[in-house]
C-alpha cells in the first residue's frame, strides 16, 4: 500500500468497525489452543497475533509474516517474536508446520496469487486449515483498491477454484460485510462517476478513515450481528468474500 496511508492504517486496526469485526469473525471460525500453530500472512502490526494469543494460542506457535518493515517492527513492539518481513509468494518458514493459516486481505495484494497459495499449501499440516478473506466484485474497485496496491478483487468462484488448483479441499465457503454491502457499492459508484467527469478528489484515497465513536459502535454491532448470521445464513453477496479449506491428509 501507499506509505502515506500505510502509517494511518496502522493506527487504525485497533478499533476501526472493519478490522475489529473481521477479526472477531476470523476468530470464530478457528480454536485458540496451546498445542496448535498459527501463521497469519499479512499480519500487518499484530493485533490478530495478540488476540489469538489471549483467547489461548502458545506465543511460541504463533507466527505472522508481512512485507512491510513498519508493521513488523510494530509487532516486535508488541513482543510478537516469531514476525518476520518476507514476500508472502514465496514464505521461507517450515513445511508442514502449521496448524492455521489465516491470510485476510493479503492474496489481492500478490501478483502471482496461485504461486502464493501453493506456497501456503507447503507450510500447512496435513489436515490443516487455512482461512482467506479477499476483497469482492470488481465492479467494487475504487481508489482504494489502488491505494492498497491490489491487483484484483474476486467472486467466490473464483476463489474456490485458486483454491482448489492449489491442493486445498475447500471445506465451506461465502461473502462477509452483506450488511454494508449496497452503501459501499453506491458509495463507490457514485465516486468513481464523479472522478470520470472531472470532479472529487484528484489523487487515489482510501475508504477507510477515522469514524466517529457512535458510528464506529454502531457499525461493529451491525457486523457483529451478521458475524452470528452467518453461522446459519450464507448469504448472497459482500465487499468480501472468503473460504475455509483444508489441506489433503
Amino acid at each position: 500500500m501507499d506509505k502515506q496511508y500505510e502509517k494511518q492504517y496502522h493506527e487504525l486496526e485497533k478499533v476501526h468497525w472493519w478490522f475489529v469485526s473481521r477479526r472477531r469473525k476470523v476468530l470464530s471460525l478457528l480454536k485458540a489452543t496451546p498445542d496448535k500453530t498459527y501463521l497469519d500472512i499479512g499480519c500487518s502490526s499484530g493485533y490478530l497475533l495478540q488476540e489469538l494469543i489471549e483467547k489461548g494460542a502458545d506465543p511460541a506457535n504463533v507466527y505472522g509474516v508481512d512485507i512491510s518493515p513498519e508493521g513488523i517492527q510494530e509487532c516486535l513492539n508488541k513482543g510478537l517474536k516469531n514476525t518476520f518481513v518476507m514476500d508472502a509468494t514465496h514464505i521461507d518458514l517450515r513445511q508442514n508446520h502449521f496448524d492455521y493459516i489465516i491470510a485476510s486481505d493479503c492474496l489481492e495484494h500478490i501478483e502471482e496469487d496461485r504461486t502464493a497459495l501453493q506456497n501456503w499449501y507447503s507450510l500447512l499440516k496435513p489436515g490443516g486449515a487455512i482461512i482467506v478473506f479477499v476483497p469482492a466484485f470488481l465492479f467494487l474497485w475504487s481508489p482504494h483498491d489502488v491505494v492498497n496496491h491490489h491487483f484484483r478483487r474476486y467472486t467466490n468462484a473464483e476463489l474456490r477454484e485458486k483454491l482448489r488448483a492449489a491442493g486445498f479441499d475447500v471445506q465451506r465457503t461465502g461473502y462477509w460485510n452483506f450488511v454494508l454491502f449496497f452503501p459501499i457499492a453506491l458509495f463507490r459508484f457514485l465516486r468513481n462517476g464523479l472522478r470520470k467527469l472531472g470532479f472529487g478528489e484528484k489523487e487515489a484515497t482510501a475508504d477507510l478513515k477515522p469514524t466517529p465513536a457512535p458510528v464506529n459502535g454502531l457499525l461493529k454491532t451491525l457486523l457483529g450481528i451478521e458475524n452470528g448470521l452467518m453461522e446459519v445464513v450464507r448469504f448472497p453477496f459482500g465487499v468480501s468474500t472468503f473460504c475455509i479449506a483444508r489441506k489433503q491428509v
